[in-house]
């Protein structure tokens, strides 16, 4: 009787109203998980009705994960953020440029180059240039956006006299084959001794002649760096070691170089795995900022002690022997560090030409990591089937939301922005951790919203067809009670039922 007193306009009321109610707290989720990245209702859920069931808070963290303090969380975090100079950086000349003729794209960003024009002014000027003609005119070079225009003042340079900073621009902008670039290398490291050797004489002299010295220093430094990766690129892997490790002997203070990434990336071009263990030993230090190529090189090592015969159906069956254990245990570390790489090496996303510059912990890391160790992974037999097996698990162990790290400090908010301003968007997309996915609430309003508010619409165009509807479904949900409810009257007496509704 009260189904069939209800006319349509009762209908859409209901339809109506729901569909405001949930369409606000639509409205409130959206903001707050665009403002927070979590849902307030399963933040609520978690914090306070959890502890009341008797929930644990799995994301509590250790306390020697939290011992460091908020202080040292906000430094690293600042740390973490700040852009590198890529060790393993191409030749712009002999390799960017050569991208660009073939496929018409531009592999490095305006971001990306103002940076190293930056680093350039840096390292390989001082405020005493204006002394010498040829300093001089390359202060100006190292300022230029044109790159003709860098390269003519880099030549009218050379026309005063052997000025290694100029031969350094022609050799990286200039040359179109790393040959060349070696070259001009060579001619820059002749000046460059020169110029080093007189500064040092002077250096107590004023503090004017000790910042050329350290001018020149840099200047040295970053000729014989790159005289190595030549012959690197060139196929002398041995000359390039030995460059490498007389010239971290002669300059050990010079870290900001990171002149141990490239000479693990040679060992590894040996397969000389036991020097590659000795340099991770030093350099793997907890103490000492850590890198995809650290974390990962490290990871190869213990991977390849046993990815030969290791065996997924077989450990799930017996059980991870020790071996195995510290292998996946340096896999999850690295994968933690940064988890953008295993997608690269898996091959899952392609590969670009790495940038300038990178973000510690980011996508333009993980680039620069894979483009030059993939190869590296695939010489060991079984590696790449053991990351694949078990570089996700390490999101398991990683506390959600992400405010606390597991072997690593949280991983920075920040990597995101700076990684669209290092790579070309154009034709990459950027690898995004972690993925903000819509909560489960926001998704159930919307649908519930939309449902309700679908309802409201065809209950008002055709009232009577939907009131049918509605005395149809009503009577659908109502039939299973039906049916229960004469079953309890054929079995119970009549009598007895008869007192129980008089009660």
């Amino acid at each position: 009787m009260f189904l069939n007193t209800l006319t349509p306009k009762f209908y859409v009321a209901l339809t109506g109203t729901s569909s405001l109610i949930s369409g606000l707290i639509l409205i409130f989720e959206w903001w707050y998980f665009r403002k927070y990245g979590t849902s307030f209702i399963e933040q609520v859920s978690v914090s306070h009705l959890r502890p009341l069931l008797g929930g644990v808070d799995s994301s509590s963290p250790s306390s020697s994960s939290t011992s460091n303090g908020d202080a040292d969380t906000n430094r690293q975090s600042v740390s973490e953020c700040k852009v590198w100079r890529n060790p393993l950086n191409l030749f712009r000349g002999a390799e960017y440029n050569r991208y660009t003729w073939v496929t018409g794209r531009e592999p490095l960003t305006y971001y990306d180059m103002n940076l190293s024009a930056q680093d350039h002014q840096t390292f390989f000027t001082c405020d005493s240039d204006h002394l010498r003609p040829a300093d001089a005119i390359m202060q100006k070079a190292w300022r230029e956006r044109n790159p003709q225009a860098r390269i003519s003042a880099a030549h009218e340079a050379l026309e005063l006299e052997d000025c290694a900073t100029a031969y350094i621009l022609l050799a990286e902008e200039e040359a179109t084959t790393i040959m060349e670039a070696e070259r001009l290398f060579k001619q820059a490291l002749k000046a460059g001794e020169g110029c080093y050797r007189r500064s040092q004489q002077l250096q107590h002299h004023s503090t004017q002649y000790e910042a050329q010295h350290r001018r020149d220093t840099n200047v040295l430094v970053y000729i014989k760096r790159r005289l190595a990766m030549c012959s690197r690129k060139l196929g002398r892997t041995r000359e390039a070691v030995k460059m490498m490790r007389d010239l971290m002997k002669e300059f050990p203070l010079l870290s900001m170089f990171n002149i141990h990434e490239n000479l693990l990336e040679s060992l590894l071009e040996l397969q000389n795995y036991a020097d590659v263990q000795a340099v991770l030993a030093k350099y793997d230090d907890i103490s000492l900022p850590k890198s995809a190529t650290i974390c990962y090189t490290a990871a190869l090592l213990k991977a390849r002690a046993v990815s030969d015969k290791f065996s997924p159906e077989a450990a799930s069956r017996r059980g991870l022997s020790t071996a195995e254990m510290n292998a996946v245990e340096a896999i999850h570390r690295a994968v933690e560090f940064n988890p953008h790489v295993p997608k690269y090496l898996l091959e899952m996303k392609s590969l670009i030409l790495p940038p300038e510059h990178i973000l510690k912990r980011g996508d333009s890391e993980a680039i620069a990591y894979a483009f030059f160790h993939l190869q590296h992974w695939k010489r060991v037999e079984g590696a790449l089937n053991l990351l694949h097996c078990t570089w996700e698990g390490t999101f398991r162990m990683i506390p959600y939301p992400l405010e606390k790290g597991h072997l690593f400090y949280p991983y920075p908010i920040c990597t995101e922005t700076a990684d669209r301003e290092l790579l070309p968007t154009v034709f990459h997309e950027v690898s995004v951790y972690p993925k903000k996915e819509l909560p489960f609430f926001i998704l159930f309003t919307a649908g519930l919203c939309s449902f309700t508010a679908m309802l409201a619409l065809l209950t008002h165009q055709f009232p009577e067809l939907m009131g049918v509807f509605a005395k149809a479904f009503l009577s659908t949900l109502f039939a299973p009670l039906n049916f229960i409810m004469e079953k309890v009257e054929s079995i119970l007496p009549s009598s007895l039922w008869h007192q129980l509704t008089r009660i």
